[in-house]
């Protein structure tokens, strides 16, 4: 049996070698690909950890967009995620923003049908957090049912890089507003609302990304103007499938005086929230469950727990807010209260299993296999030498005599050739004492093997 030092080596190459039987150089492979494998998984285990600073962009000071930023902020800080809000002109500005490599930006609020069936790759749907309902107020005792009716007029259709200036301007073209007639301002909610009340526009298309809630309430109350009623709201929604048909009930502004005195239709997107592709799953996970704390609850346009829904207009839902939506949190995020130790033990959990799934089993095949395999290597010079025992029985000349000992030295040679580990060394020297025992009966001498004191159990006569 051979042995080499292994103080030079790897202790982990060396304990591969006596164990299994490998030659140093495989025993050395072997340890530095488990090494590696390690190494990766410690690497994976750092890198895959949630990022502690997020980046939103939101919309204009005063707008829903940024109110949502700004409650997303505080959830996301008690779980130690700082997200740093990036006002915006809207929907659109955000959209730009989160299609741009070097923005900078993570995640971003976009109302739906933006795009024109072209969205930007590499952007993923967490899903939809809220209606974003398109108000059309306008000057006039007389109630108006057909946006058609506002040609000639001077409309403001909100600053450019806002969702409201790009949907003013494609339902104004469906009703045949092309701006030839017709003055279209381009101009902040809160300058437009101001020239509406002022009579210096005739009316004005607001939507929540860019406008103020404030503007808003002042404008439903104020003499003189009047909120659209889109009795047309089914169409609009059959023509444009990322419409929705949204109900503003009597009195839900004010039951008192009964404001408004009649359910009033209105048309407009969801919102929603839309992240890079590749973000942390966790991440991901603690984004939705901020979602539900800020969107779930009854307002006045959507029911208890309406939002957030796994509805995407033009971007794909993520797998991760796909799975978000069909079981909710993972169980380690609902029985640990620390986003950052349940993160932890989940990412362990995920690099341990499948190196248990994979390595137990092969740590537990490779000592059968190499067992059989050192075993053979004995057994081949078993096979050989109990044939030789055999004609040893036999009376023998000394020339017979003096041949079968020369194909005993051939075995022992063969025998002092083989590689065994330590862990074989009791069958290695077993073999090595029958071979004496054969050697004895063909010289005809007594044997004294090990345990025993009188002659063997033969002898050539």
């Amino acid at each position: 049996m051979t042995s080499t030092p292994s103080k030079s080596r790897v202790p982990l190459a060396a304990a591969l070698t006596e164990t299994f039987g490998f030659s140093p150089l495989i025993a050395s492979c072997l340890a530095v690909a488990l090494l590696a494998i390690l190494a990766s998984a410690v690497v994976w285990l750092v890198l895959s950890a949630p990022p502690r600073r997020l980046t939103i962009t939101s919309g204009p000071a005063g707008s829903s967009f940024q109110r949502y930023a700004e409650r997303y902020k505080e959830q996301l800080a008690k779980h130690g995620v700082t997200l740093e809000i990036r006002p915006s002109g809207g929907s659109l500005d955000n959209l730009q923003r989160l299609a741009a490599a070097d923005s900078g930006v993570d995640i971003g609020f976009v109302q739906g049908g933006l795009t024109q069936g072209k969205a930007p790759a590499g952007l993923r749907s967490l899903g939809s957090v809220a209606y974003q309902p398109l108000w059309v107020f306008y000057r006039g005792e007389a109630r108006i049912t057909r946006l058609s009716a506002l040609a000639g007029k001077r409309i403001g259709v909100d600053a450019s890089g806002s969702g409201t200036h790009a949907l003013a301007l494609a339902l104004l073209q469906a009703n045949g507003i092309t701006g030839k007639s017709t003055v279209l301002v381009d101009e902040a909610a809160e300058m437009a609302a101001t020239d509406l009340l002022a009579g210096k526009l005739d009316a004005v298309f607001l939507m929540g990304d860019s406008a103020p809630l404030q503007i808003l309430r002042t404008l439903i109350r104020a003499p003189g103007v009047q909120l659209f009623n889109f009795v047309q709201a089914d169409a609009y929604t059959r023509r444009y499938a990322y419409l929705n048909k949204i109900i503003l009930p009597e009195g839900s502004i004010d039951l008192g005086t009964d404001l408004p005195a009649q359910d009033v239709a209105l048309v407009g997107p969801t919102v929603e929230l839309i992240a890079r592709a590749g973000l942390n799953s966790a991440i991901s996970d603690l984004l939705l469950g901020t979602a539900q704390e800020v969107h779930a609850k009854a307002g006045l346009l959507q029911k208890q727990g309406e939002f957030p829904a796994p509805i995407a207009q033009e971007f794909p839902l993520s797998d991760d807010a796909v799975r978000f939506y069909k079981s909710g949190k993972g169980w380690l995020y609902q029985t640990i209260s620390s986003f950052w130790l349940a993160s932890l033990l989940n990412r362990l959990l995920v690099v341990i299993v499948p190196l248990i799934l994979v390595l137990v089993p092969t740590l537990r095949f490779l000592p059968v296999v190499y067992r059989w395999r050192i075993l053979l290597r004995i057994y081949r010079c078993y096979r050989p030498l109990l044939r030789l025992e055999r004609e040893s029985q036999a009376v023998l000349t000394d020339e017979q005599r003096g041949a079968l000992l020369n194909r005993l030295d051939d075995i022992e040679h063969t025998v002092d050739g083989l590689k065994v580990p330590a862990s074989f060394a009791n069958q290695f020297y077993d073999l090595h004492h029958h071979i004496a025992f054969v050697r004895a009966r063909l010289k005809g001498v007594a044997w004294l093997g090990a345990g025993q004191t009188g002659r063997g159990p033969g002898r050539v006569t």
